[in-house]
């Protein structure tokens, strides 16, 4: 049985359609549409008109779910995530996530509380990051990373290596999942050999979205070398 999926974007994520498309089986179809950024700072939100009208596009091709991938848009406002799943689930007339909130779900799936992010961020939007999942989440984040991105451009251009090196730079015992944020940030066919070299799970934004989708869908079945995640078919 095929299953299909809604996911917006921002008009310059480079990255959400390749991973989908060349890494999903063919039982997940993915469906895109793009969003414009309200133009109140490289992490800006989307412009609500955009959300609501390629909601409604994704709702035509019959999606199952609807997710956003713009995780930063998510930090700013801490009503941000209501609002908008509730702006996308009306407009598509199906459930609604965003990436931020997969990943906080993700974690605590897993059964961890202790995490480190590392991510294309600058300093101001991961610090954002670290207050947005101890706040709403009540995890702990022991160790922060970033690689002081200041648009979308930056974060597509940015190589695996870069979370790679992250991860030797920071990693302890305590820490219990390595998390990167990014919906841009190419890196969910890096994650299996990550937790291979470091010995624990791995988190991304678009892999966390998937998880998350695929739960509210009710597939069950694990997607093997996508992470500990995807491959454990974990209650979702």
């Amino acid at each position: 049985m095929n299953h299909h999926f809604g996911v917006l974007i921002p008009s310059t994520n480079t990255t959400v359609e390749i991973e989908y498309s060349r890494l999903l089986p063919a039982t997940l179809q993915a469906h895109v549409g793009r969003l414009k950024s309200s133009g109140t700072g490289p992490f800006a939100p989307s412009l609500d008109a955009d959300v609501d009208y390629q909601a409604r596009l994704l709702g035509t091709a019959k999606v199952e779910v609807i997710s956003l991938a713009q995780t930063s848009a998510s930090l700013f406002a801490d009503d941000y995530d209501a609002t908008v799943t509730q702006r996308m689930s009306a407009g598509a007339g199906v459930p609604a996530i965003t990436s931020a909130q997969a990943i906080g779900q993700a974690v605590q799936a897993l059964g961890a509380r202790r995490i480190a992010l590392v991510s294309p961020y600058s300093p101001p939007v991961i610090e954002r990051a670290k207050h947005y999942y101890e706040s709403k989440y009540g995890l702990e984040v022991v160790a922060l990373e970033g690689f002081a991105a200041t648009d979308s451009y930056m974060i597509g251009k940015l190589g695996p290596e870069n979370a790679r090196d992250a991860f030797a730079r920071i990693d302890r015992p305590e820490i219990e999942v390595l998390v990167v944020p990014g919906g841009n940030f190419p890196t969910m066919s890096f994650v299996a050999a990550w937790e291979r070299e470091f010995g624990k799970p791995v988190i991304t934004t678009n892999q966390a979205a998937l998880w998350a989708m695929m739960g509210i869908m009710g597939v069950r079945e694990p997607l093997p070398g996508l992470g500990r995640l995807l491959e454990a078919g974990l209650s979702r």
